[in-house]
């Protein structure tokens, strides 16, 4: 099991996250960020960071974004590794 970025982060891509993330498991891409699940170690630091929830525990996603666990998966194979807070996009 593993953390999932959801639909709030499209558009936003705050990445206060990141920065507390102990693993380094989240990747950047154009419109929000992913995280690895198997990199993720469940240790829940990026959820109370997170300014407009949207990272859930992966039993705990909404049913209208279950998509987002397998894009997640998907999506950071595609995309580069970010650790460091950036500017976002709102």
């Amino acid at each position: 099991m593993a953390y999932v970025v959801t639909a709030p982060c499209k558009g936003c891509k705050y990445t206060d996250c990141v920065v507390v993330c102990p693993c380094d498991c989240f990747h950047e891409g154009d419109q929000m960020l992913y995280i690895d699940p198997e990199e993720c170690i469940d240790c829940d630091a990026c959820c109370a960071e997170c300014p407009v929830d949207a990272i859930f525990y992966e039993d705990d996603v909404p049913e209208q974004w279950q998509e987002y666990i397998q894009l997640n998966a998907e999506m950071v194979a595609q995309t580069p590794s970010i650790t460091e807070k950036k500017t976002p996009l709102k």
